[in-house]
């Protein structure tokens, strides 16, 4: 696992969602524009990193209530009731919240459209967990927000991160086949940051060869009354072009399952570091382009490092710093801690401005 993979995964998730709300048709020029899901990742990332830097200082964290802060920071910024959400921070007292630089961002004030479940959480002020669901949305958000989850997937193993992963999905998400992809999602990212050409080894891989992407995907909510092995079969048809028809037919709606499988069927056509934009413009065609395009940007580049997305759309891409920063940030947090400790000083003094952890 490299920090070129890591930088991968966050951005080809992003340029996947700039592709969706194109429908793959890149502008000959301009910006290219990010969605809600890329904003919320963005704050998902920050979250995460926080909750480790309060654990190192602290001792005690829980992370997905760290998390769900970073949400109602995202929330505020939009001007989702302002007033109600920073009052329950803040309790009325002279503050300079929303703290930490990622709040100073200018376009993460910007509408860049709808996140109905997240946004009546938010609203209700109150946050689900996995026994106590707010609601019982199945979408795609609950995946495609914390796919850098992969990262401490590999790093801590799923033992450790996997109840973190499906509390974090519950925050906004009841439904448990949500939840369920949100940690099935991780794994795959998990998996291709430590595999070498990791997609063309899968669909390479036999029928009764029991390959690790092979033993998720059976873990996974089928879509429609489809079975895991029809849906196996169409994923590893060897040679197979890529079929719009296919692709909704496995990815037909805006859930959280539909986005991943959506997003392998992408991936198995086009497995290679050399075709990632014609992969990011098939995704993108899916009923729900933005979801399919973000999960098959970060599978292709968590697989094949940042170096593998194309450079004159990435030079384009919207927060491109803002998200690199973090994903560069994530790595260093969660191998070095370099804001310390209890009883370790900070190898950099200004780490705990930018992700205070109290």
């Amino acid at each position: 696992m490299s920090e070129a993979r890591v930088r991968g995964l966050v951005l080809g998730a992003a340029l996947g969602d700039a592709a969706g709300a194109v429908r793959g048709r890149w502008p000959a020029e301009g910006p290219l524009r990010v969605g809600v899901s890329t904003q919320l990742a963005a704050f998902t990332i920050e979250g995460a990193i926080r909750a480790s830097v309060r654990l190192d200082h602290k001792g005690i964290c829980h992370a997905p209530t760290v998390i769900w802060h970073a949400y109602c920071r995202w929330a505020y910024l939009q001007g989702i009731e302002p007033e109600r959400i920073s009052e329950r921070w803040t309790h009325g007292s002279d503050s300079d919240w929303p703290h930490g630089w990622l709040a100073r961002v200018p376009a993460l004030r910007e509408r860049r459209g709808s996140a109905p479940a997240t946004v009546a959480a938010l609203t209700g002020l109150r946050q689900g967990t996995p026994t106590k669901p707010v609601n019982g949305s199945r979408g795609a958000h609950a995946l495609t927000r914390g796919l850098a989850f992969g990262l401490l997937h590999l790093l801590s193993g799923p033992a450790t991160c996997g109840t973190v992963i499906r509390e974090t999905a519950a925050l906004t998400h009841g439904a448990p086949e949500a939840q369920d992809t949100a940690l099935g999602g991780a794994g795959l990212v998990s998996h291709c940051l430590a595999t070498d050409d990791p997609f063309r080894a899968w669909t390479a891989s036999g029928p009764g060869e029991d390959h690790p992407i092979d033993v998720l995907i059976r873990s996974l909510p089928m879509p429609h009354s489809a079975g895991p092995d029809p849906v196996l079969g169409l994923l590893k048809t060897v040679g197979a072009a890529p079929d719009h028809g296919q692709l909704a037919w496995i990815a037909p709606d805006g859930t959280a399952s539909s986005a991943l499988l959506g997003a392998l069927l992408v991936v198995s056509r086009f497995p290679g570091r050399d075709t990632v934009d014609a992969a990011l413009r098939f995704a993108a065609g899916a009923p729900d382009g933005n979801s399919v395009a973000s999960t098959a940007g970060a599978l292709l580049g968590a697989a094949h490092g940042v170096d593998a997305l194309p450079v004159e759309l990435l030079s384009r891409l919207e927060l491109a710093w803002v998200l690199d920063t973090l994903a560069r940030d994530l790595l260093q947090q969660y191998t070095d801690s370099p804001g310390g400790g209890q009883h370790v000083p900070a190898r950099d003094p200004h780490w705990w401005d930018r992700y205070p952890g109290g």
